[in-house]
């Protein structure tokens, strides 16, 4: 089809010092017995134990392979950004550090993508052994994510390949916060998926905290939805048109000298009303919170150090 096909493999890492190595290993046997050329770019992403010291030592190992070093931590999707920025393939392939996301279908999706497909994801079939909590609000937020803003990102995960137009599209847009599965959908271009089970981590677990997935939750829906604030216009009017009869129920009171009669109403009222005033004001002030990161532009992240091994690229 006229292409090279020279893939970029990109994987966050942070905290890595006991799986990366297996992982690397994994990966690079899978692209050396299917023939594909590529290069490896590693985000060290403020590991605090020994994981950079592993990827210099990888870095040694394998020709063509990028390693960067965050000046601290700024997240995995700053550190997705690194590694797209990085890429220089035909194609850019996602990857998780722990192996849950199986090496054994890259072939399949480079396959794909040479048949015309420009985005190839790993859906997911089997969330694997994840806590009923997790799956419980991983349901509600993607129901609220397709609701909000059209995007089904039901059971989608980061481990995508995307082609170098898209990266170069992906590129274009300059929000500081990102979103990566939702930027995914938003540029469109031709698709497919690959469904895959998610296997057991093979060592430690997971570095998402509740906060920080709440945090990229409210990333999500601010980014790609404004009816949050249109639901708080609805509310305001839904009460308007309430606050009428009770107006006159309670000019209807006084002028009988039954006043008193209304006093439960009236607290319940401004009970109900308070609570949706603070909702409101906390809604329009995530909106404005994030105005406010946007428009300060500083970069999605800073790099402390960066190598790499130049040399023949591994065949």
């Amino acid at each position: 089809m006229g292409r090279s096909d020279l893939i970029s493999i990109i994987i966050p890492v942070y905290n890595e010092e006991k799986q990366i190595r297996e992982s690397i290993q994994a990966i690079g046997a899978v692209l050396q017995k299917n023939s594909i050329s590529y290069e490896f770019i590693l985000v060290d992403d403020g590991s605090k134990d020994n994981t950079w010291a592993i990827l210099m030592d990888l870095a040694a190992s394998y020709p063509g392979m990028q390693v960067i070093r965050f000046s601290r931590n700024f997240g995995k999707e700053a550190a997705l950004c690194a590694g797209l920025d990085a890429a220089r393939g035909d194609a850019a392939l996602i990857m998780d550090a722990d192996l849950q996301h199986p090496p054994e279908f890259i072939p399949e999706m480079i396959r794909l993508w040479k048949t015309g497909y420009e985005i190839v994801e790993g859906v997911k079939s089997s969330r694997g052994r994840e806590k009923l909590s997790n799956r419980f609000f991983a349901r509600v937020f993607y129901d609220m994510m397709q609701r909000l803003s059209g995007f089904d990102l039901h059971n989608a995960s980061d481990f995508k390949l995307l082609d170098a137009k898209v990266v170069a599209a992906w590129r274009q847009m300059p929000e500081r916060h990102t979103f990566f599965r939702g930027m995914a959908a938003w540029v469109g271009f031709q698709r497919t998926a690959v469904s895959f089970e998610v296997p057991e981590r093979p060592i430690g677990g997971s570095k998402w905290s509740k906060l920080h997935l709440f945090k990229l939750a409210m990333t999500a829906i601010t980014s790609f939805s404004s009816i949050p604030l249109q639901i708080v216009t609805f509310l305001g009017i839904i009460f308007l048109l309430g606050a009428i009869p009770l107006i006159f129920q309670t000019l209807y009171l006084y002028f009988h000298g039954d006043a008193r009669a209304g006093f439960t109403t009236v607290i319940v009222l401004l009970l109900i009303i308070g609570s949706i005033l603070m909702i409101s004001l906390g809604i329009i002030g995530m909106y404005i919170a994030k105005i406010f990161e946007e428009v300060k532009f500083r970069p999605r992240y800073l790099i402390t150090e960066k190598l790499e091994h130049r040399g023949e690229e591994p065949k």
